[in-house]
C-alpha cells in the first residue's frame, strides 16, 4: 500500500481485542506489513510457505488472516470501505437495490469431494461463487458452494443473510435462472423485489443486457487475482474471505484516486 493508501485504510482497521480490554496480546507485527503480504498473496496466486521474505514469515500472516476469517473481520473492514465509496460517489452507504449472479470456477486437487461438483451448464468441475453486488458493483455478499448447487437454492440463503445484513434492500436484479418460485419467496419472506431480467430470443451473440453487466464487471475483477483464477481453498469460508480480500483492494484505490477506477 501507498502512504495514501494506508492513511484510508487504517482508521477502517477492526480495533484488537487486546485494545479494548478483552485480554490477549498485542501484534508482533504491524498491521501494513501484514496486510500487504495477505494482499500480496491474493493478488500473485502464491502459496502461503511462498510468502517473500520481505513479508513477515508466512505462518504469522496465515494465522492473522485465519483469525479475520474465522471472527468475520475481514469482511467488517471490507463493509466499511464499501460505505466510504459509495459516500465518496455521493450513495447512502446502505444500498437499496443490487444485483445477483454465480460464477463457476475449477477447484484445484486439495478441494475435497465434500465442497466441489460439476456444473452441466458450465462445464465445471469445481465451486460456485453466489454473489450480490450493489449499483456500483460493489460487493455485498458472497457464498461459495459446490457447482452443482442450483442458483436458485443457493439465492435463497444468500438473499436471506442480504435482507437481514442489509435492511434497506428492496430491489435485486437477476438473470433467467433465477425464476420460479423464488421469486414469490423472496417477496414473501424478505419483502425482497426479484426482478428477472430477460434476454430476448431475437438476440445475436454478446448483448449488454440493462443490470445484469454490473455484476459481470466484479467476475472480471475477480478472475484478475491470481488466487481466485482456480479455487485453492480447502474450506468454503477461505474461498470466501478470498473475494472479499480482493475487493478490498479495489475500494482502497478507488478511495485513493480522483478518478475512481471501475470494479
Amino acid at each position: 500500500m501507498t502512504d495514501a493508501e494506508w492513511a484510508v485504510v487504517r482508521p477502517l482497521l477492526p480495533v484488537p481485542g487486546w485494545l479494548r480490554g478483552r485480554g490477549g496480546q498485542p501484534e508482533a507485527y504491524c498491521h501494513r506489513a501484514i496486510l500487504d503480504a495477505v494482499r500480496y498473496l491474493v493478488d500473485n496466486g502464491i502459496k502461503w510457505r511462498a510468502m517473500p521474505a520481505d513479508f513477515p514469515p508466512w505462518d504469522r500472516v496465515y494465522a492473522f488472516f485465519r483469525r479475520w476469517r474465522d471472527h468475520v473481520l475481514v469482511q467488517e473492514f471490507h463493509d466499511r470501505l464499501r460505505g466510504r465509496v459509495r459516500e465518496k460517489a455521493g450513495r447512502d452507504a446502505e444500498p437499496t437495490a443490487g444485483v445477483i449472479d454465480s460464477q463457476s470456477v475449477k477447484a484445484d486437487a486439495v478441494v475435497g469431494a465434500d465442497s466441489r461438483g460439476f456444473d452441466g451448464g458450465k462445464l465445471v468441475n469445481g465451486r460456485k461463487r453466489h454473489v450480490v453486488v450493489d449499483t456500483l458493483g460493489l460487493l455485498l455478499g458472497v457464498m461459495v458452494t459446490a457447482a452443482d448447487i442450483g442458483d436458485r437454492a443457493a439465492a435463497k440463503v444468500l438473499l436471506g443473510q442480504m435482507a437481514d445484513a442489509h435492511h434497506r434492500l428492496e430491489l435485486v436484479w437477476a438473470d433467467g435462472g433465477y425464476t420460479g418460485s423464488l421469486v414469490e419467496h423472496c417477496l414473501a419472506r424478505f419483502a425482497l423485489v426479484l426482478a428477472i431480467v430477460r434476454r430476448s430470443d431475437d438476440m445475436r451473440g454478446f448483448v449488454v443486457l440493462p443490470k445484469r453487466w454490473i455484476v459481470e464487471r466484479l467476475f472480471a475483477h475477480l478472475m484478475r487475482s491470481r488466487r481466485l483464477a482456480r479455487d485453492f481453498e480447502r474450506r468454503t469460508t477461505s474461498a470466501e474471505a478470498m473475494v472479499y480480500w480482493s475487493m478490498t483492494m479495489v475500494m482502497t484505490r478507488r478511495l485513493t484516486h480522483s478518478r475512481p477506477a471501475q470494479v
